[in-house]
């Protein structure tokens, strides 16, 4: 039979890069994903610095001016005093309210949950294009694999018939005719070669590898010397979508627009700090010595007519939620549809796939065949390339089918991931 003259590939090699290894390659080397980290650490760092702005603000100053009267010329003692010494430490206190302050602090803190959530649906890009490279790359070296086993057979076809020409069994024409599909199909291998070159090129480049020969691990010579991992990809059961990484920044959003709306609220509520200082302040007139002092006071402000800003600002938050309800819906709607026709897709391709395996039993068979009478001269050249045409273009057509159902499946996976 045809699948017992093959070349065998039980003694290649598994390699260990396979797809989660470049899956962490990307991530740990993406500059994208540590930006995103880096203005998350930054936030948190803000959210502090807001925290202890509220905190009694201790300050010291000292000012040292001397006005001299030469001759009677100078400033005037009325306006200069002749001089002014002081050495202040002061001290600020803003008043406000536990929730003033936490609603403020929940402003940095959606924010960061906005730049996390963005990472997360970053990571979920970059892992689903290196995913979709990976296959490409797959589908590549099994295209290579399953033509190198083709080649194999054929050179070994090729010396039977060179001795059954040489015997008269078969004409030159036919040995000929033989030899042109033998060259055509180490031309297709060559190609093939070149494209999985580039798209391995492509895959190293996506994950941040500086590594030009790692293509030649699985292309050794004539024969392979490793083999592609699988990428293993099952279809996942989608979540929810409002539990989706996807969905959560419209959650994120409705939670700023409340809070911004507090933030509004607070703006126009009475606010009052309080002041301290102590130390040494003298015009050095009089009785310096005893220029030892303290202040203190107290300052508020009430808000009584801005001119009706407070409602506008209430108009601009609705018109921000009704766009981001609309949003919402839409992506919604598309989320829904774009789910069900990538489910109809892979249907139907799994479907194509169980029909191109019933050809293949049957190219088999014929392959089969003409192998044991082509040893006896009873089968014709021309009829065994065709068979063996329609085999290579049933396998060349699973092969691209299979990867295809990967493609989707990675697709699929995208929003579950």
């Amino acid at each position: 039979m045809f699948l017992v003259t093959v070349v065998s590939l039980a003694h290649a090699q598994t390699s260990d890069n396979g797809l989660g290894h470049y899956l962490d390659q990307a991530l740990h080397n993406s500059p994208l994903l540590k930006d995103y980290q880096g203005q998350i650490q930054a936030g948190q760092v803000d959210s502090a610095i807001l925290r202890a702005g509220y905190k009694p603000q201790v300050t010291g100053s000292s000012v040292n001016i001397y006005a001299p009267l030469i001759h009677g010329y100078g400033y005037d003692n009325a306006i200069s005093n002749g001089g002014n010494f002081s050495t202040l430490v002061a001290v600020n206190q803003t008043l406000v309210g536990k929730k003033h302050l936490d609603a403020q602090i929940e402003t940095l803190h959606l924010q960061n949950q906005g730049l996390a959530n963005t990472g997360k649906i970053s990571e979920q890009d970059l892992k689903k294009n290196v995913t979709a490279q990976y296959i490409t790359v797959y589908g590549d070296w099994q295209q290579i694999s399953f033509n190198r086993e083709i080649y194999a057979l054929l050179q070994k076809e090729e010396k039977l018939l060179k001795d059954l020409t040489q015997k008269n069994v078969y004409r030159q024409t036919d040995y000929l005719t033989f030899l042109v599909t033998l060259q055509q199909q180490s031309l297709q291998l060559s190609q093939l070669e070149i494209q999985f070159r580039n798209d391995f090129g492509t895959l190293n480049y996506l994950c941040g590898i500086n590594d030009t020969a790692v293509s030649q691990t699985y292309l050794g010579g004539d024969t392979l010397t490793a083999t592609m991992p699988d990428p293993g990809l099952t279809l996942q059961v989608l979540p929810d979508p409002d539990n989706s990484v996807f969905f959560h920044q419209y959650h994120i959003d409705s939670l700023r627009l409340r809070n911004d709306r507090s933030i509004i609220d607070f703006n126009y509520k009475p606010k009052a700090s309080l002041y301290a200082d102590g130390g040494y302040s003298s015009t050095l007139a009089y009785q310096a010595y005893k220029n030892f002092g303290v202040s203190f006071g107290v300052l508020l402000t009430v808000p009584i007519y801005d001119g009706h800003q407070r409602k506008m600002q209430y108009s601009k938050l609705d018109i921000a939620e009704r766009t981001r309800t609309g949003y919402k819906d839409f992506f919604t709607s598309q989320y829904r549809q774009q789910i069900a026709q990538l489910s109809q897709q892979l249907h139907a391709t799994e479907s194509l796939i169980g029909q191109i395996n019933e050809q293949l039993r049957y190219s088999q068979a014929l392959i089969g065949v003409n192998e044991k009478l082509m040893g006896t001269g009873d089968v014709r050249i021309a009829d065994y390339i065709l068979s063996l045409n329609n085999y290579l273009n049933a396998r060349n057509l699973l092969t691209q089918n299979n990867i295809t159902r990967l493609q989707i499946i990675n697709q699929i996976n995208y929003w579950n991931r």
